[in-house]
C-alpha cells in the first residue's frame, strides 16, 4: 500500500467530512471541556500546517503543526480513516510531520490526546515514534481525560530512523 504524504493549503469537501468525522469520532471519549481537537476552519490558518495521507486518491488520514512558540510546535488532529487503521498510515504521517518539523529547525514538538483506552494505538505510536509522557504544556491544564507527549528533535534523525520524507513546502 502506497501512502503519500501531501501538504494541504485549501478545504475539500472530503478534507472537510473527514474532519468532522473526527469530531464526531471523538465526542464520546470525554466532555466537552476535556475535548481540544480542532475544527475543520481552525486548520486553513497561515500559521498552521496540515498534511492529508492518501492511498489511491482515498483520503485515508490527517496531522498538522501548530506554532506555540519559536521552537516548539503541537501536533493536532491525527487521525487515520477507520478501514485504513493498522496499514502504517499514523506512522508514516507521524514520520512526515517529525521529518517537516525538523527540517525547519523545531526543536520540541508535543501533543495532547485522549487518556481513555479508545487512544491506546495512538499512545504506543507516539512512544513508539520517541515520544515521552509529559506535564500539560501551553495552555492546557491537568486533566483526567487527556495524556501529554512530548519530544526533542536533533537536526538529523536518530540512527535507525529512515531519511526524512521530501515534501512540498
Amino acid at each position: 500500500m502506497m501512502i503519500r504524504i501531501t501538504r494541504v493549503h485549501a478545504p475539500t469537501p472530503a478534507l472537510e467530512r473527514f474532519l468532522a468525522d473526527h469530531l464526531r469520532d471523538l465526542a464520546p471519549t470525554a466532555p466537552a471541556e476535556s475535548r481540544h481537537a480542532l475544527a475543520g476552519s481552525q486548520l486553513f490558518s497561515s500559521t498552521v500546517r496540515l498534511f492529508s495521507a492518501t492511498v489511491a486518491d482515498e483520503l485515508v488520514g490527517t496531522g498538522a503543526l501548530i506554532p506555540l512558540e519559536p521552537g516548539h510546535e503541537e501536533l493536532k488532529s491525527m487521525r487515520t480513516a477507520p478501514l485504513a487503521r493498522g496499514r502504517g498510515v499514523g506512522t508514516t504521517m507521524l514520520r512526515a510531520l517529525i521529518d517537516d518539523a525538523r527540517a525547519r529547525g523545531v526543536q520540541r514538538l508535543s501533543l495532547e490526546t485522549g487518556a481513555s483506552d479508545y487512544f491506546w494505538s495512538a499512545h504506543r505510536l507516539y512512544a513508539k515514534a520517541g515520544f515521552d509522557e509529559c506535564e500539560p504544556f501551553g495552555s492546557y491544564a491537568d486533566d483526567p481525560h487527556s495524556l501529554f507527549f512530548t519530544m526533542r528533535l536533533s537536526a538529523a534523525p536518530r540512527a535507525g530512523e529512515p531519511p526524512a520524507l521530501d515534501l512540498p513546502r
